[in-house]
Formats: structure tokens, C-alpha cells, sequence
């Protein structure tokens, strides 16, 4: 279609040329908007940008800077940095897109809305075009890998939502983490109108998978990455047959738009045709997936239902939600979501059998489809409030000061009793106001102190082996662990003002700036199992 495409372009800009007396006739104008609609409908749409300069924090807005913070072949890691006047204590989330055809864009609304109230990471999916055969395949189970990985490199407290398709690797790596007492599992997960159990309410996506089986997608759907792109000869799902599918379920409404489109060309109405423009520039904007990935997702999530009925596996490790204990669950759905049907998300909760009800909430948005789900006005109005408030509410820090309210009030002593010893050393256990699955309160809290929130009494579950990390040897980390750190995550997070307030209790002399400990405990803290 290219040199058609490019026939068509020349042909506009030569009836929208000011010189040329038929561009301001009726003809000239129709002929004009039917080679932009035609331009436009056969165009190759390279990745959008998030296009998020700025948020709105406490009333004040502050500029953000996306950065590349976690990388691998097929995946970055993006963070949306705030450039807060003051530290704020806002959750860390980790938004988890779909990496089924469109680009990671598609859920800008989504860190929009999150970004006043969270501290946002992004996964941002490469297009398996663009990745050279040499790197290697990427799975199911390399998807799920890439989740636990990422969640070890945001250390402990992290919420993770994952939108549409990833809600079934994220349920999975989760029961992972769980089943292996991974310390670093996140505090809560946020499934949104995701594919768990596609028996439920099935829709024209589910029938067709179970019509046709994983042989006639093999034969039919997978295609060879031609020359001259960097993937060539990897086996993918193109990203425009997936395009195709979407489109052909409301066909009729797609014709309607740009019908619509080329009747605000000729009317010159700019406005109009302006918001088309931007609506199918992110629309139309796909990635091609590996014949991997894809093949494995269709049959073990829309053929065999491999997670509902428990006979999924992460490489040799069975998959079992009800191993979930300390992770709070959020599902939600749209009430006309044509895509997953209603039922299909909520019935996590009956996966996750070991979780107690209160820490289990699901909410149905009336009068949304699939897109509304994550997108528009009533998520910004109805679904993103009650995903923060669900966050907050089961953040660690507000379990444990829950933990101990309960504590205080069932002690005949009172809460004095409750008080941190003022001693030289951490204790060796955890305080009896925290509970058995939260981390240990800090081993000394004076008022102030910069280190207050990342110091541990004891360690969560084993304590990882410093000495990993370069520059650090038996001695330095009898001193670490007597300080009340044992654990990578915590060297990880340390900020300029505790890393100065660590060096003068310690006597460091700058040897963590200078043998870039905080770099090390992020490489390590990610292969913590």
C-alpha cells in the first residue's frame, strides 16, 4: 500500500495548496479529505508518546520526568518522577499494560489519574519487531519472571495493577512469590478486567479461541518478521491482526467515525477532525508479539483455563493462588465490557481461598465497557478514588499501625508499653505489636532520624548476604546488620540524607557513594527468590 499511500498524501497536499483555485471548490475539498482518510486508514503508526509533563500534587503543580529506570530485552521499566518541593510518603505503583498489541500509551489516562496520590512505574512493552532473534524467546513464563523481577526492584510495599491481559502472570507471579515467602510480594494487587477465568460470561474473543483450538492459530495467525527490521526472522502475532480483531467487533462504529471524519474535512471543521486525528493515532498504533508469548497465553488462559482450574505451572512450579496471604486483592470490572465478561476478573477471589474477606474488594463500574475500565471521565471520577483509598488502606504502614492500635488496646499496660527499647542493638525479634506477615518496626526511632524508616529489629524472613556486594566484608556487615539493616532492599532505597546519617553512625568514610552500594543492593535485590 505504500506507493498508494504515498499517491494519495501527494494528491492532498495538492488540493489543499492556497495557490490552486479547486482547493476552495466542493470537489477539491472532497477529493482532499478522501486521500486523508485513505493516508491515514493504510498508515504504519510508530509508538505515541505519554505526553505528561506535568501533575497536580497537593494543590500545586509540579513538572514530571519519565526515566528509564529497569530494562531487558523485551521490557522497560518506566518511572513518571515528580519533582516534589517535599518528600511525600505516596505509594509506590507499579501499573502493569497489556502487551497485546498496543503500546503502553494507551493507559495514559490511567497514570494521569494515578499520579496526584502514587508514586508511578509503568512497564513499557518493545515491540518484538524491534528485538533481534538473538536475544532469545520471551514466554508466559519470561512475562512472569519480568513481573517478579520488576516488584524485587521496587522493594517491599509496592502495589501492583495490572490492566486487561496481565491480570492472569500478575495473579500468577504473585502466587509465585508467595508460595517461595518471597519477603518482597507486594502489598496489594489491583486486578482490572482481566481474563482470570474466561468460562464465566464468555464473549466473541473467548468463543473464537475455543472454536478454532491452538493448532489453527499456530497455522493462521503467526507470522516471520521480514527484512529490514531489527527482529527479522522471529516468529510473531503482528500487532495488525490484532488491530483487525479489535476493529471487527464494532466494526459499524469505526465506518461511522470515519464517514464522520470526512464529512468534517469537508466542512472544515478543524475541531472536530482534530480529536479523530488524536484518537486513531494512539488507536491504530500496534506492536507485533512473540509467537511464544502469544501462543502460551491463548491456551493456557482462553483454551485449557489453566489458572482456574489449577493446573497451571511457572516452569516447574505449580501455580496456587490460594498460597496468597499477605497480598489484598481489587477487582474490577465495566458492566458492558465486551471483551471480558462480567465475572471473568472477580473470580480471583475465589482462587485466593487463603486471603481473608477483608482483604478482598471488588467493585463493577455501571455503564462502562472495556476501555472504561481504565480510561475517561467515570474512572478518574469513580474507579481511580477507590483504587488509591484501597492502596492506602492496606499499605504496610497503615496495616501496622493498625496492628499496633489493636495491640495497645488489648494490653493492660497501655500503649507505653509499646515503646521501643532505647538500646545500642537491634532487638532479636520483631515487637509484639507487629503482626507475624509485616515487617519488623525500626530498632530505634528517635525523633527525626532519617534512618527511622528503613532500619529493621530483625530481618524479614532470611536476611540476604551482604558481602554481595562489593566492598563490603564480614566486618562491615556484622556492622550493618547491628544497625539494623539485612536485607538489599534496604541499602537499595537509601536516600542522600540517610546515606550521610548512616556514614557518621557507621564511620563509612563515603565508602557507599564510593563503591556504589546502591547501585549493587538494585542488581542483587532483584534476584531475591
Amino acid at each position: 500500500m505504500a506507493p498508494f499511500r504515498a499517491a494519495a498524501d501527494a494528491t492532498r497536499l495538492y488540493f489543499q495548496n492556497p495557490f490552486n483555485p479547486l482547493t476552495h471548490t466542493q470537489m477539491g475539498r472532497q477529493i482532499a479529505a478522501a486521500c486523508e482518510v485513505m493516508e491515514r486508514t493504510t498508515r504504519r503508526y510508530g509508538k505515541p508518546e505519554f505526553g505528561l509533563p506535568d501533575t497536580v500534587v497537593g494543590g500545586v503543580r509540579v513538572p514530571v520526568r519519565e526515566r528509564v529506570v529497569w530494562g531487558r530485552p523485551f521490557c522497560n521499566l518506566i518511572h513518571f518522577e515528580r519533582a516534589l518541593e517535599r518528600p511525600r510518603r505516596d505509594p509506590k505503583v507499579l501499573i502493569v499494560a497489556p502487551m497485546s498489541g498496543h503500546y503502553a500509551t494507551l493507559l495514559r489516562g490511567t497514570v494521569e489519574a494515578m499520579m496526584p496520590r502514587a508514586d508511578v512505574y509503568i512497564t513499557d512493552w518493545i515491540d518484538a519487531r524491534m528485538v533481534p532473534l538473538a536475544e532469545g524467546k520471551f514466554d508466559l513464563d519470561d512475562y512472569i519472571d519480568y513481573i517478579i523481577s520488576m516488584i524485587h526492584f521496587l522493594g517491599p510495599d509496592t502495589h501492583v495493577v495490572a490492566v486487561c491481559q496481565p491480570s492472569v502472570p500478575v495473579l500468577a507471579a504473585v502466587a509465585v512469590m508467595e508460595t517461595r515467602n518471597d519477603p518482597y510480594a507486594p502489598s496489594t494487587m489491583t486486578l482490572m478486567g482481566g481474563p482470570i477465568d474466561t468460562r464465566v460470561a464468555p464473549t466473541a474473543v473467548n468463543d473464537l479461541a475455543m472454536s478454532k483450538g491452538i493448532d489453527w492459530f499456530r497455522r493462521n495467525v503467526i507470522m516471520t518478521v521480514p527484512f529490514p527490521h531489527p527482529g527479522v526472522m522471529r516468529e510473531v502475532y503482528p500487532g495488525f491482526l490484532q488491530l483487525s480483531g479489535f476493529m471487527s467487533m464494532n466494526l459499524d462504529r469505526h465506518l461511522i467515525a470515519h464517514r464522520d471524519f470526512f464529512q468534517h474535512l469537508v466542512k472544515g471543521d478543524g475541531d472536530s477532525a482534530e480529536k479523530h486525528r488524536e484518537f486513531y493515532d494512539e488507536y491504530l498504533a500496534v506492536m507485533d508479539l512473540t509467537a511464544e508469548f502469544y501462543l502460551q497465553t491463548v491456551e493456557t488462559v482462553f483454551i485449557d483455563h489453566s489458572l482456574p482450574r489449577g493446573t497451571m505451572r511457572h516452569g516447574d512450579t505449580p501455580v496456587d493462588c490460594s498460597a496468597i496471604r499477605n497480598t489484598a486483592l481489587l477487582t474490577v470490572e465495566g458492566e458492558k465490557d465486551d471483551i471480558t465478561g462480567r465475572g471473568q476478573t472477580r473470580a480471583a477471589h475465589d482462587l485466593c481461598t487463603s486471603l481473608p474477606e477483608d482483604m478482598k474488594a471488588h467493585y463493577e463500574q455501571p455503564n462502562v465497557g472495556h476501555y472504561g475500565v481504565f480510561n475517561g471521565s467515570r474512572f478518574r471520577a469513580e474507579i481511580a478514588p477507590r483504587m488509591i483509598d484501597f492502596i492506602l488502606t492496606h499499605s504496610q504502614d497503615n496495616r501496622a499501625r493498625v496492628a499496633r492500635a489493636a495491640a495497645a488496646a488489648a494490653s493492660p499496660s497501655g500503649p507505653a508499653a509499646l515503646a521501643p527499647a532505647p538500646a545500642p542493638a537491634p532487638a532479636t525479634t520483631a515487637p509484639a505489636a507487629a503482626a507475624p506477615d509485616q515487617p519488623a518496626r525500626p530498632a530505634r526511632a528517635a525523633k527525626g532520624d532519617p534512618l527511622d524508616r528503613i532500619l529493621l529489629a530483625s530481618p524479614q524472613g532470611v536476611a540476604d548476604d551482604l558481602k554481595a556486594i562489593t566492598g563490603v566484608g564480614p566486618k562491615l556487615e556484622k556492622a550493618l546488620n547491628g544497625a539494623g539493616i539485612f536485607h538489599y532492599w534496604q541499602i537499595a532505597g537509601l536516600t542522600a540524607a540517610q546515606i550521610e546519617e548512616l556514614d557518621a553512625r557507621l564511620d563509612f568514610r563515603g565508602r557507599i557513594a564510593r563503591d556504589n552500594w546502591i547501585e549493587q543492593a538494585r542488581r542483587l535485590a532483584e534476584t531475591v527468590g
